[in-house]
């Protein structure tokens, strides 16, 4: 039997937002820390925890808020503008709580029944391997680049489960943290105190019903979608998910925007061998690159709004969202992600050669960013040749 929650406040949209750039500016302080420790630590999960961020998606009847993924970005983008791997794992702990709910309620009723605040983290890549056993199936594998899992009191795995034809089909296992195990091999130059680490399973048996095939998910008929009357869990999986990556990156932008400006209008060049003593902020080249990141940030953000707006629209009217857009959302994720990559390149380039400094926040953003670009989810050569052959009229290859 579900547990459900009453009486639980629900802060207004404004008021979230407002916790979210309080939680940027202590993570901002802690930026440093968070790199060396190579993960967010336990205590700035309990204030994101504490402050409702995880709420945000999570359903009404386990005490969430319900909101959308307009508000999601917003929040996602604030807290990483303070410090790109805190809002990283920030995201995907927000995201997941939206995930989770299209897994059929008795697996919903085990993560949140006893305990409202469980969070989840894990890897998509169909790395395990499932056989069938009695009261579900056994699951063995690795998965690397599982951000945040220390904080996790459950993953999501995706791996590969028989069918009933015999054949092997790829689903999301849903596995609680106590099952399996962590293998420290985060040692990077770029979103380094996300701890994307690797999960291990030995054999962990997960039943049926916290199993969902990708083909389910992928075209919004996952179990979870017919548990609510709210369309929000009715968008297609990666029509919308990867905005949780995408969140994150524009708010590096912002951070590194913020930053920038900060600090050109204050700053005094010192000169090669000559002409220092200027200030900086009248050099028309750090003035374009001011236009320039600033104009790649607000078409990012309106692609975003866009997409998000489209994708409600058409659930909300009970209408299917189609491959088109499926593959025009997907292909905005990866160009956001390059406009607001190449926004933080103007402003890093134009800094000079303090910006090498560790204690300059803008190299952190850099470094971040980049290494935010190169996920396959982000990639853009991935992702725009799949909406190429899509347009050619090819059989498109990726992740729709």
């Amino acid at each position: 039997m579900t547990a459900v929650l009453k009486d639980v406040s629900k802060p207004k949209p404004e008021e979230l937002l407002r916790r979210a750039r309080m939680i940027a500016e202590v993570v901002r302080e802690r930026a440093r820390q968070t790199e060396a420790e190579r993960r967010v630590s336990a205590d700035m999960v309990d204030l994101m925890r504490e402050n409702d961020l995880f709420r945000i998606l999570q359903p009404k009847r386990y005490g969430g808020f319900e909101y959308g993924f307009d508000l999601f970005v917003q929040i996602g983008a604030a807290v990483a503008a303070g410090c790109p791997s805190s809002g990283w794992v920030c995201s995907l702990g927000m995201v997941h709580q939206w995930f989770i709910s299209l897994f059929p309620q008795q697996a919903q009723d085990e993560v949140w029944r006893d305990n409202p605040g469980a969070i989840a983290f894990g890897s998509y890549a169909p790395s395990g391997r499932a056989t069938a056993v009695e009261g579900g199936y056994r699951l063995e594998g690795k998965w690397s680049f599982s951000s945040g899992c220390d904080n996790g009191q459950w993953y999501l795995l995706g791996g590969m489960k028989p069918n009933a034809d015999g054949s092997m089909i790829p689903v999301f296992f849903l596995v609680p943290a106590a099952d399996c195990e962590i293998e420290d091999d985060w040692f990077t130059i770029g979103l380094a105190g996300t701890g994307s680490k690797i999960i291990t399973v030995e054999a962990a048996v997960v039943p049926e019903h916290r199993t969902v095939p990708i083909s389910q998910l992928v075209t919004g008929e996952a179990p979870g979608a017919r548990l609510s009357d709210n369309p929000l869990y009715r968008i297609p999986l990666l029509a919308i998910l990867p905005l949780c990556l995408v969140a994150p990156t524009l708010g590096m932008a912002e951070g590194a925007l913020s930053t920038f400006l900060d600090w050109m209008t204050t700053r005094v060049t010192r000169g090669a061998v000559a002409g220092g003593n200027k200030r900086m902020a009248e050099f028309a080249t750090v003035q374009l690159r001011v236009a320039e990141a600033s104009a790649s940030i607000d078409a990012g953000r309106l692609l975003i709004a866009r997409d998000i707006a489209e994708a409600m629209d058409h659930v909300t009217r009970g209408e299917t969202i189609g491959v088109d857009m499926r593959i025009r959302n997907r292909l905005d994720h990866a160009f956001c992600a390059k406009l607001f990559t190449q926004a933080v390149d103007a402003l890093f380039l134009a800094s000079g050669g303090n910006a090498i400094y560790v204690d300059k926040a803008i190299q952190r953003y850099w470094r971040d960013i980049h290494a935010a670009d190169v996920h396959i989810s982000l990639n853009w050569d991935a992702v725009g040749t799949m909406y190429g052959q899509h347009k050619l009229g090819l059989d498109p290859k990726g992740q729709y």
